[in-house]
């Protein structure tokens, strides 16, 4: 692509990286991350407003670095955010270091520990055999486009939804309180950009995360008295070391088990069906082999890339790629770039269903891998067998949106018309 060549200044590039505007078109941040690949894979950030940050572009760097995981660390700067916040966020009163207790922001013994609470239960074996109990609800929202036809917003009115029953069905919530949780999750990963108030967003984000407590407290205590065999009741009664964890720890592993994954999936999926949409060639290669669904689904996943980051704090002195990285120095692994490597995917800027290998980053890899990277693909596996056997002149009739954000960004907003299948 012609925009994927462009050489792009230094302070733009500062700029464009920090902006969450950046991540809503693909093709302005394909374009600058392939110049920072070619001429300057580590490089040194310091954009205004922001802590200054390595910024890492090539995947077989990303990988050394994630593998390496007591050198470059979890904690404490997990994701990008503007000064003033972090500031904010480190005169909090609850004693923690962030709003939650979250593996994303753990290291060593202690997210191994608290990984190994439900590492069994995402483990593939063990999500496969969820098949069964997720097919109805891919079924179901497939329906909800035959309901709608001829026309719908594909991600507002699906996938938006679809993820989310998906992770509080396996947490036994109903489906009527869905509303309730999506709305508090996009309080918690709305980009605040650089012209938000800090106290004001933060104080939202407190809000939300609260009120996703007061959800979960009487799960918690329900699991607790009248334990069943889920992952639910595995988290209400874990122990860390010996220990129970304590209310802070139990109610934050629900809200990331509850948030984690469904933005990323709803992302991938729409953006899949954008490109299926977009490359009809593959489009009907996928519907003559469902047997590519497999493959598809990782091709998915890589071209959304739907979390662009993520922070390491390095914890001593280390050289990578000719650069000397010091000591405390925060490092963003830009998992987008990864995502586009021209030295791991031959011709990365084409969409191809049946690419393998296909050793993609956009879930991560090394100890800090996904969680749920074989729930997610189970899900998008079983969606798109469902509106395959279902749904079929799919086309635009809008422009899609993407939401801004530097974290994790996505389509949003999927105008479509379609024919359903007699």
């Amino acid at each position: 692509m012609n925009g994927a060549t462009r050489t792009i200044d230094k302070p733009d590039v500062e700029r464009a990286i920090v902006d969450p505007a950046t991540y809503m078109d693909r093709a302005a941040y394909d374009a600058i991350f392939t110049g920072l690949r070619r001429d300057d894979p580590i490089r040194w950030i310091e954009p205004e407003g922001f802590r200054p940050f390595w910024l890492v572009t090539r995947s077989a760097d990303i990988v050394d670095i994630e593998r390496r995981a007591t050198i470059f660390l979890n904690g404490p700067r997990a994701v990008l955010k503007p000064l003033a916040f972090e500031e904010r966020l480190a005169r909090q009163q609850r004693g923690h270091s962030e709003i939650i207790k979250s593996m994303n922001n753990m290291d060593g013994e202690a997210h191994r520990a608290n990984r190994a609470v439900t590492s069994r239960d995402f483990l593939r074996p063990n999500i496969e055999r969820m098949a069964a109990q997720l097919e109805p609800v891919a079924a179901d929202f497939v329906q909800r486009l035959v309901d709608k036809a001829p026309t719908c917003d594909f991600a507002a009115d699906v996938t938006m939804w679809y993820p989310l029953r998906v992770i509080l069905t396996l947490l036994g919530v109903a489906p009527e309180h869905d509303a309730r949780i999506l709305a508090l999750t996009q309080r918690i990963f709305l980009d605040p950009g650089d012209g938000a108030d800090p106290a004001a967003a933060q104080a939202d984000k407190m809000a939300a995360v609260e009120g996703f407590f007061d959800f979960f407290r009487p799960i918690v205590a329900d699991r607790r008295a009248n334990p069943r065999d889920d992952i639910a009741s595995k988290v209400a009664n874990a122990r860390i070391d010996g220990e129970p964890m304590d209310e802070f720890e139990t109610l934050s592993y629900f809200l990331t088990l509850a948030t984690a994954g469904h933005d990323t999936t709803a992302a991938s999926i729409a953006g899949g069906l954008l490109a299926l949409i977009r490359n009809p060639g593959e489009m009907e290669k996928l519907r003559g082999d469902p047997g590519l669904l497999e493959t598809a689904a990782d091709e998915m996943i890589r071209w959304n890339a739907p979390v662009k980051h993520f922070f390491r704090t390095a914890a001593e002195d280390f050289e990578i790629g000719g650069k000397a990285i010091r000591a405390g120095d925060s490092v963003m692994l830009a998992f987008a770039s990864a995502c586009r490597d021209e030295d791991l995917f031959e011709d990365p800027f084409a969409f191809r269903v049946d690419r393998t290998p296909n050793r993609h980053l956009a879930l991560g890899s090394g100890p800090h891998a996904c969680l749920g990277q074989h729930l997610a693909k189970l899900e998008i596996r079983l969606f798109f067998r469902h509106l395959l056997d279902r749904i079929d002149h799919i086309e635009l009739v809008g422009e899609p949106r993407s939401n801004p954000s530097s974290f994790i960004s996505g389509i949003v907003s999927l105008p479509i018309r379609y024919r359903v299948r007699r």
